[in-house]
């Protein structure tokens, strides 16, 4: 948890609901290297799964450099010119690689990193410190295991079901970005791997009957504390992930269409017929639906 989640939004919607200031999303126009007319490089999606590049919102001083100095290319940034903080969206690659990694493969066991061990478990806690980001959502996945039914295989039934906000307001989870210097890069290509990680915690009451963790999601309220860099402070830090208050979201079963990484469109998100259900915990009453 969280491995898949939806995000409809295209890159206007998000700049406007993150209140980004710089968009490096979008192709590179012909005078930067890139064609005219090139289609988005971001195409919203109602299935994302690790390793694809998806928008984050981030916060970084630039230094004259596309990356703030620290890689992802190095071309000159004359949109972000200065020196105060800048809030940008980006597209990055979901799956942590730690700057000290030995291979990115590693990078596929790391799409998670728990809010308990955040500011103490190596691969996160320099990021923890300093390189903390938003991940725009719909909403996001999860697979219920049935107490009662079971596969033609015999094991425990699972039900994927989608959660997001009751209100049907945009998610921002909160996440973490790394660096990464691939040397097994091809001469001639960018070594540099820009990476993040999806903040989870204990799932609150109802949705721990779906799964017992969920992603960690912040209010705008708390969006400039988290993004700003120059806060490193891990009481701080650990305090902008405390459960916020409980019933924000609601949940409903959805097909298995969901679990083939090859599928999209929005009938993944759309709720199914009691038929189709088997041995599923209702996640706001505890009841037992379907035969």
């Amino acid at each position: 948890m969280c491995g898949r989640y939806a995000a409809s939004r295209t890159t206007d919607e998000l700049v406007e609901q993150l209140e980004i200031e710089a968009d490096h999303t979008a192709p590179p126009t012909s005078g930067a290297g890139g064609a005219e007319g090139a289609p988005p490089r971001w195409v919203p999606q109602y299935n994302v799964t690790p390793s694809q590049e998806v928008p984050v919102a981030l916060t970084r001083v630039p230094r004259g450099r596309a990356d703030g100095g620290e890689g992802e290319g190095g071309a000159a940034d004359p949109a972000t010119d200065g020196t105060a903080p800048v809030r940008q969206l980006r597209l990055l690659r979901w799956g942590l690689v730690p700057s000290w990694a030995k291979d990115p493969k590693v990078g596929m066991r790391m799409t998670n990193a728990r809010a308990e061990t955040l500011l103490t478990k190596p691969a996160f806690r320099r990021a923890a410190r300093s390189r903390r980001c938003l991940v725009p959502a719909d909403g996001w996945y999860e697979w219920q295991t049935s107490p009662v039914a079971t596969d033609a295989k015999g094991k425990p039934r699972k039900q994927p079901f989608y959660m997001r906000r009751g209100d049907g307001a945009g998610l921002a989870f909160a996440g973490l970005y790394e660096f990464f210097k691939d040397p097994g890069a091809a001469e001639g290509d960018d070594p540099w791997l820009v990476t993040f990680a999806i903040v989870t915690g204990p799932a609150e009451p109802g949705l721990d009957r779906i799964h017992d963790r969920q992603p960690v999601v912040l209010d705008p309220d708390r969006w400039a504390a988290w993004l700003d860099p120059a806060e490193q402070d891990p009481d701080v830090v650990a305090g902008l992930l405390r459960p916020d208050r409980p019933g924000r979201f609601e949940a409903h079963p959805v097909g298995r269409a969901v679990g083939n990484s090859r599928s999209e469109g929005p009938h993944l998100v759309e709720p199914v017929g009691m038929q189709e259900l088997e041995g599923v915990v209702d996640p706001a009453t505890g009841e037992i639906l379907g035969a």
